[in-house]
Order: C-alpha cells, then sequence, then structure tokens
C-alpha cells in the first residue's frame, strides 16, 4: 500500500542514485558510452527506496540508521550486479566468451571491477551520509503522515 514514508523514501534513493551515477560517469573511460546508466541506476534507487526502506518508515530514528543503510546496500549491489549483466551481454555478443560458464563467472568479476572502481572517498561518502539522511528525512515524514 502506497504511504508517505515509501514515497518520500524512493524520491529520495532515486535522487541518491541519479547524483552518485554523475559522480560515478566520470570514472569511466574516455568514450564509454553508458547509454541508459543514469536512468537504470536511478530505477533501482526508486526500487530499493519503495520496497525496502519504504515499509520500516516510523519504526523510530536508530531503526531509520538500519533501514537507510540496508537500502543503500540493496541499491549498490542491484545497480551493480544488472550494470555488470550488461556489460557481460554486449562482451558475448561481440563473441569474447569460450562458453555460457566463462560468460555467468565474468559477471561476477565485472561486479568486483565496477564496485572497486566507485570506492572513491567522494562517492563512498555521498553514498554512505545519503543513506543515513535519507533513512532520517523517511522517518520523520513516515511518523507524521501514517
Amino acid at each position: 500500500m502506497p504511504t508517505m514514508g515509501r514515497l518520500i523514501e524512493a524520491i529520495l534513493f532515486g535522487a541518491l542514485a541519479w547524483y552518485t551515477t554523475t559522480l560515478i560517469a566520470p570514472l569511466f573511460p574516455e568514450g564509454t558510452n553508458l547509454g541508459y546508466f543514469h536512468e537504470v541506476n536511478t530505477v533501482f534507487g526508486l526500487i530499493a527506496g519503495w520496497s525496502i526502506a519504504g515499509p520500516r518508515a516510523g519504526t523510530g530514528y536508530v531503526a531509520a540508521f538500519s533501514y537507510g543503510l540496508t537500502a543503500l546496500v540493496a541499491m549498490v549491489v542491484m545497480a551493480l550486479f544488472f550494470n555488470s549483466f550488461v556489460v557481460m551481454i554486449g562482451q558475448s555478443l561481440l563473441k569474447r566468451y569460450d562458453g555460457p560458464g566463462e560468460a555467468v563467472t565474468d559477471v561476477f568479476a565485472l561486479f568486483v571491477e565496477h564496485a572497486a572502481m566507485i570506492m572513491t572517498p567522494q562517492i563512498l561518502a555521498t553514498l554512505l551520509i545519503g543513506g543515513f539522511v535519507g533513512g532520517l528525512i523517511t522517518e520523520f515524514f513516515g511518523r507524521r503522515f501514517s
């Protein structure tokens, strides 16, 4: 059921995903076609905010840190996995793999590679602060409008 907590958390995590993606985009090599990178990551932010953190709004400000961080980790894992999967599909269409097992294994290698790429202090701080603040704001609205 739609609640104010779900709506606010979806908007906040969507915005956090969009902003973080703008910080990540320059880390890719020059000339990399990012396609719908911003939009896809924003959708994962919306999903994480709506389905993970939003339903927990109204459970207390201490819990807000927990569900803000949980939604943040879920958003990052979903985005990393999906984007790694898309890169693998592109490489498999170029026949870079000897078989499907190698392609599936490479998804996880790409996941780790992309995760290492975004491990900069600016991006980590943005994500952590955004997750905690998003949880607190959601808790505020969840208590007021539930």
